[in-house]
C-alpha cells in the first residue's frame, strides 16, 4: 500500500532527518521524494510505501504528526489510493 506525505512549515535545520528516521524506524520506504523551499517555507512531498508496517494506519497518521508538532510542521499522510479514486471519478 502506498501512502502520501506532505510536510510544510518554517524552513529549520533537520526536518528531513527527523522525518526520515521516524519512517526507518516504522520500516516505512521512500518510493519518490520532492522538496523545495520557498521564501524561507519548507514543502517537501513523499510517496511511500506502507507496505510493512505492523499496525494501524491511523497510529501511523498520529506518530508522524506528533513528529511534526515536535520540530514546528504540519505532516499530513494520506493513503494513496484516494488520490487515485478522485482522478478516475
Amino acid at each position: 500500500m502506498k501512502g502520501i506525505i506532505s510536510v510544510i512549515g518554517k524552513d529549520n535545520v533537520g526536518i528531513i532527518a527527523e522525518v526520515c528516521t521516524f519512517l526507518a524506524k516504522n520500516e516505512i520506504n521512500i518510493l519518490e521524494i520532492s522538496q523545495h523551499i520557498l521564501s524561507g517555507y519548507f514543502n517537501m512531498t513523499m510517496i511511500v510505501d506502507i507496505s510493512n508496517v505492523d499496525y494501524k494506519f491511523s497510529q501511523v497518521i498520529e506518530g508522524i504528526e506528533q513528529v511534526g508538532k515536535n520540530i514546528g510542521v504540519e505532516i499530513k499522510l494520506q493513503r494513496a489510493d484516494i488520490f487515485d479514486s478522485m482522478h478516475r471519478i
